[in-house]
């Protein structure tokens, strides 16, 4: 992967993070878990297969109405 040098301090990274809208935030640290830990790729993977194989159950199914 390329490494990408930006002249920007942590704490001004902090304070984007903070201004952003919570659906925006949680967004992006999703995608910065993502990007930075192959477990939890791996994760995303076998959910979305354990999905497609219909091995999951609902809401409902759990929980009860």
């Amino acid at each position: 992967m390329p490494e990408l040098k930006v002249p920007v301090s942590a704490d001004e990274i902090i304070e984007a993070v903070k201004r952003m809208k919570k659906k925006d935030r949680e967004a992006f640290i999703e995608e910065l878990l993502a990007i930075t830990s192959p477990d939890y790729l791996e994760s995303i993977r076998e959910a979305r297969e354990e999905y497609k194989a219909g091995k999951t159950k609902s809401h409902n199914e759990i929980f009860g109405k």
